[in-house]
């Protein structure tokens, strides 16, 4: 059974564009395009994203917001932070990183793309079930 944490829609499995860059499953539910694109990215639970890097020659980056459930987001070189409902992570651009939901809960933010000048996404390797289990 789908549990759905946040207010916003749960929306639909992950494209497979973007699903080979996540361990587990997550769902995506675009919610505007406007001043730039914010969506609700909803993890089942273990589930988490590769590391990677929001690029941008200016600007840039990415803002979550956390709407439910429990989830972890790292910095490349420095100590895991958990999040919980109201939590707000600004993501530099160049900042090698990753984010994801607990063992044990759904998590769910908003995804907030900074405008930006020649912006892109860089897709990394995996977090490793060791290091995941560390958390």
């Amino acid at each position: 059974m789908k549990q759905n944490p946040s207010v916003f829609q749960l929306g639909n499995p992950l494209p497979g564009q973007f699903s080979k860059f996540f361990i587990g499953q997550a769902y995506l539910q675009p919610l505007t395009d406007k001043g730039g694109p914010i969506s609700n990215v909803t993890f089942e639970p273990g589930c988490r994203n590769n590391w990677h890097i929001h690029h941008a020659k200016s600007g840039g980056g990415q803002i979550l917001l956390v709407t439910g459930g429990k989830g972890w987001y790292q910095e490349w070189g420095e100590t895991a932070r958990q999040l919980v409902p109201g939590d707000v992570v600004v993501i530099p651009a160049g900042v090698k990183h990753w984010h994801g939901a607990a063992a044990d809960s759904w998590f769910s933010h908003l995804a907030v793309e900074v405008t930006g000048e020649e912006t892109s996404n860089e897709w990394l390797e995996a977090v490793t079930d060791e290091d995941y289990k560390k958390l």
